[in-house]
């Protein structure tokens, strides 16, 4: 110990501030188990011996840092992952929808976007895809470059056929890709509704008024004042009547933002802006 704090955490802070000041990326406040965790995992994955270590390298080697940076970004994330959320979308957000005449979604933190995909099935399938315009966001590129050629291993489709028709889909998960030399690709018009973006939810602010905004098992990541800023800042995305989708480990009770929403449903984490504040 020095003055009372462990080495490796003073070493942890001296990286995150590095981190800022070379890339400009902010995980400062990010909660402390889980980003040591992710620092751990790239430790295992190369020489690196101590935080310093790898502070030394990832300063000096863009290519080092973005390997840190698909650390930070691994996610568990497939097609209709807890179905009943889409089946909540499905029948409580999807016919209200219909009701503007354009729509405008966001996913924050979109990771691989299979989620994308999932909500712009429903979106497909109830004719609204044609005036929707979804936009995706993350930090980590190469997850944005998923998201935005929407191919992937053609398993990962077949996976997603139980859990499509657990989410209420009445079709074949098949009507919306195209198996190319065992890969799927995603719908032309689908991927045509994407537009995605690197965006720091740490540091960057609103991304427009949106309709729908989707920010599910990410602030997991987060300390208590990073969340609140979060919360803050998906309260302004949305216009009002706007619906909030979060993680089933998140809840807006007890935030700052608590008050601002009505809860449209509980399990499924899904909440509606108030029309007044």
């Amino acid at each position: 110990m020095i003055g009372g704090e462990a080495v490796e955490d003073i070493e942890v802070d001296l990286l995150l501030e590095g981190i800022l000041r070379r890339y400009g990326y902010d995980f400062r406040d990010y909660a402390r188990p889980g980003l040591r965790r992710r620092l751990d995992l790239f430790l295992t994955e190369s020489d690196a011996v101590t935080y310093l270590d790898m502070a030394a390298r990832i300063l000096r080697d863009r290519a080092a840092f973005h390997h840190l940076l698909s650390c930070f970004s691994v996610s568990f994330t497939s097609l209709f992952r807890d179905p009943e959320v889409y089946r909540a979308l499905r029948h409580q957000v999807i016919p209200l929808l219909r009701t503007w005449p354009t729509c405008k979604v966001w996913h924050a933190g979109c990771a691989t976007g299979e989620e994308v995909y999932s909500f712009g099935i429903l979106l497909r399938e109830a004719g609204l895809l044609p005036r929707t315009t979804v936009y995706a966001t993350d930090i980590n590129e190469s997850g944005l470059r998923t998201t935005a050629e929407g191919i992937y291993a053609l398993n990962v489709l077949r996976q997603g056929t139980k859990a499509y028709h657990a989410a209420g889909g009445e079709g074949a998960l098949s009507d919306h890709y195209h198996a190319y030399y065992g890969a799927a690709v995603m719908a032309q018009d689908l991927r045509g509704a994407v537009t995605t973006a690197r965006h720091n939810l740490a540091m960057d602010s609103s991304f427009g008024e949106m309709q729908v905004v989707f920010c599910r098992n990410v602030m997991i990541y987060f300390n208590d004042s990073l969340r609140e800023r979060v919360l803050e800042l998906l309260w302004e995305s949305l216009c009002y009547g706007g619906f909030l989708c979060l993680g089933d480990s998140e809840r807006l009770a007890f935030s700052s933002v608590a008050d601002r929403f009505e809860c449209l449903d509980d399990a499924a984490r899904i909440y509606k802006k108030k029309v007044s504040p």
